[in-house]
């Protein structure tokens, strides 16, 4: 059994003493109306009360049920918050993407990302990461986009296990038994994409990354062998979304 209170004593502790060494006062979260910037939200509100506010920033792809859950959420937890449309940036360049949802999705992140680091400047605030363990590990999300951040609280956090987290935290109904889904386009969701369950998967990931067991241990205890070669091939593939850029190293003599 988890101990939450101690976890969330530990990100309360962690997002102050980062913030503090920014020689800022302020943060700003990225509300989706999901699970990740939910939990964000709650612990950022207890570590620093009205010196945060959060950010919806839907478009002509977000669902209602979204937006109306972000601002249930804030008005539980007396959030500030305010809403910037996107729609008009995503239609701007939209004709160019020939109707890929790949690409609109990655660039409607990046959109997003850029509209949280503008307002962090007007401001004054670090942008507070929402990616979990398991959407890092998978690279389930987009470089410069959704993964952006100052600092992330959460990112040692599978994504089945948050859900326990969030219910501790008190989160609203509406969001826990909800589908997760980066609400990228209609209808889209993370598990119908990847294949498989959060639980699924990161029940592998904690064998394959924790515990640093073999394919064959872990398909001997009963999982899917084709589910443990996708997880390690997206884990190899996605890797450099964690990583600074590469620099040259010049000789100069």
């Amino acid at each position: 059994m988890i101990n939450w209170k101690n976890i969330e004593q530990q990100l309360i502790n962690f997002l102050k003493e980062q913030l503090a060494l920014t020689k800022l006062e302020n943060v700003t979260v990225g509300l989706s109306g999901g699970l990740d910037s939910a939990v964000v939200a709650i612990l950022c509100k207890k570590a620093f009360g009205d010196n945060m506010s959060c950010v919806l920033m839907p478009s002509q792809f977000s669902s209602q049920s979204s937006i109306d859950d972000a601002k249930k959420l804030c008005e539980k937890f007396d959030i500030k918050y305010e809403i910037v449309n996107i729609s008009p940036m995503i239609d701007a360049y939209i004709n160019n993407m020939n109707n890929d949802k790949l690409r609109i999705g990655n660039y409607s992140a990046r959109v997003r990302m850029s509209v949280l680091y503008d307002i962090s400047s007007r401001d004054d605030s670090i942008v507070v990461g929402t990616s979990n363990k398991s959407e890092l590990l998978l690279g389930y999300g987009t470089i410069f986009g959704d993964i952006a951040c100052a600092i992330n609280p959460i990112g040692q956090i599978y994504k089945s296990d948050e859900f326990e987290f969030a219910k501790y935290l008190g989160v609203i109904e509406e969001i826990i038994s909800k589908k997760p889904s980066a609400d990228l386009w209609e209808g889209q969701t993370d598990e119908g994409e990847l294949g498989y369950t959060y639980k699924q998967m990161d029940d592998v990931l904690k064998l394959l990354v924790d515990e640093n067991k073999s394919k064959e241990e872990i398909v001997v205890l009963g999982h899917d062998g084709n589910l443990v070669d996708m997880l390690k091939y997206r884990i190899k593939a996605n890797e450099f979304k964690g990583k600074l850029p590469v620099i040259a190293n010049i000789k100069w003599s």
